[in-house]
């Protein structure tokens, strides 16, 4: 398969760059798979788990949001958070919630409540989906 540049960046640190076959990434409009020579587009991340597949080695990293940037030399991924998937805990994902859920009561306007409660509900999703 053939590969292209990648990272990944949270405030933090530098989490991955190097060359990779794939990635999947929660976009906010829907997951999505980036290959060599994708479209270039840019997006905004919901809260899910990138996959980033490197031939032999393969990660999962949770990641909170943030924004992907598909361009002709590689695939960018700036990232509010992001942590390895074996490091995320039960209590990292309830604290989210609980953070959601504080901003749903302190939303004032239709979009902002409807972007809190959305923001809220994907990440009960995910931890439903992780079994956690």
């Amino acid at each position: 398969m053939a590969s292209f540049s990648f990272e990944l960046v949270s405030p933090e640190k530098l989490l991955f760059s190097g060359q990779v076959d794939a990635v999947i990434a929660p976009g906010t409009e829907g997951e999505f798979t980036v290959l060599k020579d994708h479209a270039p587009f840019m997006t905004t991340l919901k809260p899910g788990v990138i996959e980033i597949d490197a031939g032999s080695k393969k990660e999962k990293l949770f990641v909170r949001g943030g924004f992907a940037d598909v361009a002709p030399n590689g695939f960018t991924i700036l990232a509010d958070y992001a942590i390895p998937l074996g490091e995320l805990s039960a209590a990292t994902i309830d604290a989210d919630i609980a953070t959601a859920e504080a901003a749903l009561k302190d939303a004032i306007g239709n979009e902002t409540h409807r972007l809190a409660q959305e923001k809220r509900d994907q990440l009960r999703e995910l931890k439903a989906a992780l079994h956690l």
